[in-house]
């Protein structure tokens, strides 16, 4: 692990602008998807999880996922804060958990769900976009 380079100061002011939705990677995909033909709600209110992008017309909904935030395996973005460490395993483990009942939720009520990793889109949004309209148009 490495050290914090920012003063607390600092590292609280970054923290406290991290968005929760219409986030930059939500919005490359959105577009995306939309360029593509295909026609969305977003966060979902009445489904589990409240899912970035929902695409009713496939019964599939599709999550934007912070590699920081949702520990990407074996992502290099998946870092843990040498500070507070034991608070910040416990803030991830959680995270991970509450996305795998969601998923769990969803696929009870026969939903698709599909995962899109903040890194996968910043290396090959194209390719994402092509994966993920194969995959819409597999089950639809």
């Amino acid at each position: 692990m490495m050290a914090d380079t920012l003063t607390s100061e600092r590292r609280s002011w970054n923290m406290s602008r991290i968005k929760g939705r219409n986030t930059s990677p939500e919005l490359l995909l959105r577009s995306l998807l939309h360029r593509a033909g295909f026609r969305f709600r977003l966060h979902a209110k009445q489904l589990p999880g409240r899912p970035d992008v929902v695409l009713p017309k496939y019964r599939t909904v599709i999550f934007v996922h912070g590699c920081f935030w949702h520990r990407h395996p074996g992502c290099r973005n998946a870092t843990t804060p040498s500070t507070r460490w034991a608070f910040w395993q416990e803030k991830f483990d959680s995270n991970v958990s509450r996305d795998a009942r969601n998923q769990e939720a969803l696929e009870s009520a026969r939903w698709t769900v599909l995962t899109v990793w903040e890194c996968e889109l910043k290396a090959d949004a194209e390719g994402v976009a092509r994966r993920l309209a194969g995959e819409l148009r597999k089950d639809g």
